[in-house]
């Protein structure tokens, strides 16, 4: 029989279809002799209980939706990629299927929620990045868990994997001054973004604790997202007032590179006349003429962290850590020098 279903199972065996997905879920209400009548039939048809099947007692989905907004989805930096396959190879290992979904990062009050949330397609929601904090409330209307990554929402206490964006920036620029910079620029994009904003601040406390000077023209925080294009801008502005800047910390890798270009065309060299250091560990060293120095951050980590989370939160564990903090690494590389 090709493509066999549970309910030729079920006349197969003589039961009901409900009798067929208690013996799959090793329902102990089941008798022996019963249960040994639908084994056999599942051995002789060579079924492979559906994920609908095996729902028809659990009344759950085996779906975690996976939620994150359309630019970072669509820019070309595979910092949320990389998460995403986290999460997808840590379902697997749980039995369960991750179902991708982009929003609008100016999400309203009335835009339409992913069509798995409506139709109660998921058990789960997992958030990557920042994200409008209507959406959040209006999915906890739902009632469904929700685990965050990257991202925390204060009015909700939502289970979290994060990074400590603080310590991420102090290493970055702590590293800059051991190099013997004093001139230390900062430029981001996104400056309300809490993992940005944080950087920013380690930034801040690097230098102070070094009792080293940040004045105004030594930041550039205006671009609205912290793409490679962007970098490029905030250099140009940056350099345009301050001509005594030996090194710039930007607030990830894409910044980090729009920097680099903007120096290349004005014929400035890295690292000889001015160091960069970047954030998250993403861009490709070979395709860079050099290799970035940065923060290496574990995406594929976070997402296997979160899918912990939510698969303990499924299972009904209520004593699940609410924050996990994954670590992180400076990694030196070409493209900072003593000054």
């Amino acid at each position: 029989m090709n493509n066999p279903t549970i309910k030729d199972v079920a006349k197969k065996a003589n039961v009901s279809i409900a009798t067929v997905s208690l013996v799959i879920h090793d329902n102990k209400r089941i008798s022996k002799e019963t249960k040994l009548k639908v084994l056999d039939a599942i051995e002789e048809l060579n079924y492979y209980p559906s994920r609908s099947a095996r729902g028809l007692v659990s009344k759950k989905t085996g779906n975690v939706g996976f939620i994150l907004t359309n630019d970072h989805f669509l820019r070309t930096e595979p910092f949320y990629t990389n998460i995403f396959i986290g999460t997808e190879f840590e379902a697997r290992e749980n039995e369960l299927y991750v179902l991708l979904n982009t929003v609008s990062s100016d999400y309203q009050e009335n835009n339409p929620l992913p069509r798995f949330i409506l139709e109660r397609n998921i058990d789960g929601i997992i958030i990557a990045g920042k994200v409008p904090n209507v959406l959040i409330e209006k999915l906890c209307e739902f009632k469904l868990p929700v685990v965050l990554i990257d991202f925390q929402y204060s009015k909700k206490k939502c289970p979290a994997v994060v990074v400590d964006n603080i310590l991420g920036g102090k290493m970055a620029v702590s590293h800059l001054i051991d190099l013997g910079h004093k001139n230390i620029a900062f430029v981001g994009g996104d400056i309300q973004h809490p993992s940005i904003n944080d950087r920013f601040r380690g930034f801040y406390s690097a230098m102070e604790q070094s009792n080293l000077v940040v004045d105004n023209d030594l930041i550039d925080i205006e671009e609205d997202y912290p793409a490679s294009s962007n970098g490029f801008n905030a250099a140009k502005r940056l350099f345009a007032r301050n001509k005594n800047i030996t090194a710039v910390f930007a607030c990830n890798d894409a910044m980090a590179m729009g920097v680099i270009q903007y120096l290349k065309e004005k014929g400035k060299r890295v690292p000889e006349d001015i160091s960069i250091i970047g954030f998250d560990d993403v861009i490709p060293t070979n395709s860079t003429g050099f290799s970035l120095s940065t923060i290496r951050i574990p995406r594929m980590e976070m997402g296997v962290e979160a899918m912990r989370l939510m698969s303990a939160l499924l299972k009904g564990d209520k004593k699940i850590t609410k924050k996990v903090l994954v670590p992180i690494e400076l990694i030196v590389r070409s493209s900072t020098q003593k000054i």
